[in-house]
């Protein structure tokens, strides 16, 4: 919303940047954490190159969530924190920590087992109401004169966005009635988690080192363009 303070981590390509800086408008912050320098740029010459500046309410942080966040922010002056990471639930702590009270947390994961596994995390801090869960599916439908039916293939599985809204200091969430179950995770279920398991493609240097060239020259080029205009216009 207009004048949110907001974290997000990790931070891509940009593009979730760029959405959220909309959001916030021009009264608002963000703060995008990444662990490695050359994702930052990227991000940083896309959203450049989209709006013709980095813009002053917007600022990148690099490191860990987890180490960085409470020496960048002050405890309880974050209105949303947005998570697209392999491991979210290694960052709740600190997250909720940031959180102001009635804040929420948002995270992104890709394999039902992430989305179990960061649920629970969430429901053993004891700080955040009973957490919200869903999936997208996009299916598009084929219209022509009675033929009209859903198209052939869809997009069955776009990942699982979980949420939950950070309690007061001394509320309590409502007890939730459930079935009970196992909710501890051994090492051997760690390993599904690793980045090979979920089917996290590793980015070599070499691959990462030109999406940085190319998104830097985007860059330049929307620079140059924004310079030309501008000469053409006082030229006129």
């Amino acid at each position: 919303f207009p004048g949110a303070r907001v974290v997000e981590a990790g931070v891509g390509s940009g593009a979730l940047s760029l959405w959220l800086l909309r959001a916030i408008g021009e009264t608002g912050s963000l703060v995008s954490f990444e662990r490695r320098e050359e994702f930052a740029d990227v991000a940083r010459a896309n959203v450049e190159t989209f709006l013709g500046e980095v813009p002053a309410t917007w600022r990148i942080e690099l490191g860990d969530l987890a180490e960085t966040l409470p020496a960048v922010v002050e405890p309880g002056t974050i209105d949303r924190v947005v998570l697209d990471m392999l491991a979210p639930w290694e960052c709740l702590d600190a997250v909720a920590d940031a959180l102001t009270p009635g804040g929420v947390v948002v995270c992104y994961v890709a394999t039902a087992t992430q989305l179990s596994r960061v649920a629970e995390f969430i429901r053993g801090t004891g700080l955040f109401t009973e957490p919200d869960a869903n999936e997208t599916m996009v299916r598009g439908w084929h219209v022509e004169g009675l033929a009209v039916r859903p198209d052939h293939r869809m997009v069955a599985h776009t990942g699982f966005l979980v949420w939950a809204r950070r309690l007061a200091p001394g509320a309590v969430a409502p007890e939730q009635k459930r079935r009970a179950s196992k909710s501890s995770y051994g090492d051997e279920d760690v390993e599904l988690w690793t980045p090979g398991a979920v089917g996290d493609r590793e980015i070599t240097d070499k691959n990462l080192r030109k999406r940085v060239r190319e998104a830097e020259r985007a860059a330049a080029g929307a620079r140059l363009a924004s310079a030309a205009e501008d000469e053409g216009t006082a030229t006129a």
